[in-house]
This record gives structure tokens, C-alpha cells and sequence, in this order.
């Protein structure tokens, strides 16, 4: 059984940081993509950042620059840090997992299989 866990989450200033942790089991976790979502109530899930097995990186436009998504297989963690964080960033982050083995970064949520029960993001202004 898959299971993701996100921690890391919180309330934090325009302009801070905050570092999301997610950890994987229950299946192969080096040779897939892991992807970062986020939701706010009435809205999409919306693509943050993805990383792939071999380490293809690619990111929303809403958070270039600022996200840095990074993996250890070591401890099948994959990790989101922000910076520069914005009132707008406020949402539930969600760790995902994609069912494809050794394929590249993915965008799409349907190419996700797997998701952690998200964690809350507020930034206030």
C-alpha cells in the first residue's frame, strides 16, 4: 500500500520561507517522479513542481524562481522549499507520486497515483 506524508507546513509572512517533507513507502520510490500540487477551496489542483527519477526538474510558472523541489532516495523523501513566499501561495500542498516507472517530469495529475492527505500553507500579508 502507497502511502505519502507531508509535514512541514504552517503559517508564515509574506517574504519568509518554509520547507515541505514528504516521505513515500509502499513502492519503488527512486525510479518515479514526484510532484508537488497545491488547492484552495473552490479552485483546481493546481501543478507546483515536479522532479523525476533521474532528476528533471520543472516547475509552475506561478512559482519559478522562488520553489526549489529536490529528492533523496536515500530516504524516499522529496522535498519542497520556499521562498520569497505570497499571500497567494496560500493553499493545502499536496506530495504525489507518479504510477509511471523511469519516465520524465511530469505536469499532469492524471499520471499521479498516489497522494498524501496535503498539508496547509497560509502566508499573511
Amino acid at each position: 500500500q502507497v502511502q505519502l506524508v507531508e509535514s512541514g507546513g504552517g503559517l508564515v509572512q509574506a517574504g519568509g520561507s518554509l520547507t515541505l517533507s514528504c516521505k513515500a513507502s509502499g513502492r519503488a520510490f527512486s525510479s518515479r517522479a514526484m510532484g508537488w500540487f497545491r488547492q484552495v477551496p473552490g479552485k483546481e489542483r493546481e501543478f507546483v513542481a515536479t522532479i523525476s527519477w533521474s532528476g528533471g526538474i520543472v516547475y509552475g510558472d506561478s512559482v519559478k524562481g522562488r520553489f526549489t523541489i529536490s529528492r533523496d532516495n536515500a530516504k524516499n523523501t522529496v522535498y519542497l522549499q520556499m521562498n520569497s513566499l505570497k499571500p497567494e501561495d496560500t493553499a493545502v500542498y499536496y506530495c504525489a507520486q507518479c504510477f509511471l516507472t523511469y519516465g520524465g517530469p511530469t505536469t499532469t495529475r492524471g499520471n499521479y497515483d498516489a497522494w498524501g492527505q496535503g498539508t496547509q500553507v497560509t502566508v499573511s500579508s
